[in-house]
């Protein structure tokens, strides 16, 4: 399969997870329910995004990932067709659930082919060009569900891509050989992963994922009560300072190169992930975009750092690795996506922001450990 067809795949896979956001207050309104609860559409899907990808993670250790892929994509254009009809926002939330039962075998599937088939520096290079297939995905998938629900209807944008979805699935490869690793028992793949270094670093990513999940699924309601915006295609448009991601993580090889280590470049990234979260509590909009355009950057230097990183260090197969990867990050997605939202309900703008700073600071004091266990070694 050629990179750039998994990157248009993966990048059709993030309208499916991300198009719902910047419509949230659009169902609130419409299905007369709170931002809480439809804040839960995020939710929904990445309960099963944090749990299933270590599951598919060991089914992938000994299956071919393309032919998981191929199924998985067209499970989801079936959901996106019956979304767009839903008659009911309990509806909405199975729909959204069974995506989330689906996406995690399409990016465990994508990464585990990444893993497998490329080392050294192609690793680092194609799994950063994949990180930022998804940034584009998940910032498209925001815009262009926005701007369709202000000038058609919000159903369009599902039709679209549930045919983007068959397209794409159809023409993906059936006669490529398997990539099956060693057998071994799941608890032994499992083992593999109980590593101190691995740990801190899949911590550190639950971290990260929950602060932008929480923030890019309340930001619709930010938008409204703080600065008063409400039209959707505004809301869309704010989305825009996510685009500085895809920038941001196309330039983390070179930053790695100027970096003593992957670690320090965290530990450098986290605490600019925290000094833009304090920026964001400003009442002033001119402000808040600039400190969103920063706060999205940094993610995404974190993640392209950290996947790669986690692969290189990790003794277990690829699948499982990046299942376990995959895991941690949609579990800081589910909570985030949720319960700082009872926070804004209950005290507002600022206080939903230090709560996010406060997970932000513990992501940093894990990567850190990880940086000082790892010069500590190399003194040694």
């Amino acid at each position: 399969m050629r990179l750039s067809h998994l990157l248009i795949c993966s990048l059709l896979i993030f309208f499916v997870l991300y198009a719902p956001q910047p419509l949230l207050s659009l169902f609130a309104d419409q299905f007369a329910v709170s931002p809480a609860i439809a804040g839960s559409l995020m939710t929904a899907t990445m309960i099963p995004l944090a749990i299933a990808p270590l599951i598919y993670g060991l089914l992938l250790a000994k299956r071919n990932p393309l032919t998981i892929l191929r199924y998985a994509m067209l499970v989801l254009a079936l959901t996106c067709i019956a979304f767009a009809y839903a008659p009911s926002f309990e509806l909405l939330l199975l729909l959204r659930f069974l995506q989330g039962l689906t996406l995690p075998a399409a990016l465990t599937a994508m990464t585990t082919y990444i893993g497998s088939n490329y080392q050294a520096d192609n690793l680092q290079r194609n799994m950063t060009l994949y990180i930022g297939s998804t940034i584009a995905g998940g910032y498209f998938g925001r815009v262009l569900a926005a701007v369709f629900a202000d000038l058609w209807a919000w159903q369009s944008f599902y039709f679209i891509i549930a045919a983007g979805l068959t397209g794409l699935a159809l023409c993906i490869p059936r006669n490529q050989a398997q990539l099956v690793s060693n057998p071994l028992s799941p608890l032994s793949y499992i083992k593999q992963l109980a590593d101190a270094a691995v740990l801190k670093l899949y911590g550190a990513v639950f971290c990260m994922f929950f602060c932008f999940a929480a923030l890019l699924n309340y930001l619709p309601f930010i938008l409204q009560d703080t600065f008063l915006i409400t039209n959707t295609r505004d809301i869309g448009l704010v989305y825009s300072g996510y685009l500085i991601g895809a920038l941001a993580s196309i330039a983390t090889p070179w930053l790695l190169r100027k970096s003593h280590s992957p670690w320090y470049l965290l530990c450098a990234i986290f605490t600019l992930y925290s000094v833009t979260l304090v920026a964001l509590m400003s009442s002033q909009l001119a402000v808040f975009l600039l400190a969103f355009t920063g706060f999205c950057g940094a993610m995404f230097i974190i993640h392209s750092t950290a996947a790669p990183l986690v692969n290189k260090i990790s003794s277990a197969p690829a699948s499982v690795t990046n299942g376990a990867y995959v895991s941690f990050y949609y579990s800081g997605g589910a909570l985030g996506s949720f319960v700082p939202g009872m926070v804004y309900q209950q005290f507002g703008h600022i206080a939903f922001i230090v709560s996010l700073l406060f997970v932000c600071l513990c992501g940093l004091a894990l990567v850190s450990s990880g940086y000082l266990a790892g010069k500590k070694t190399t003194l040694g």
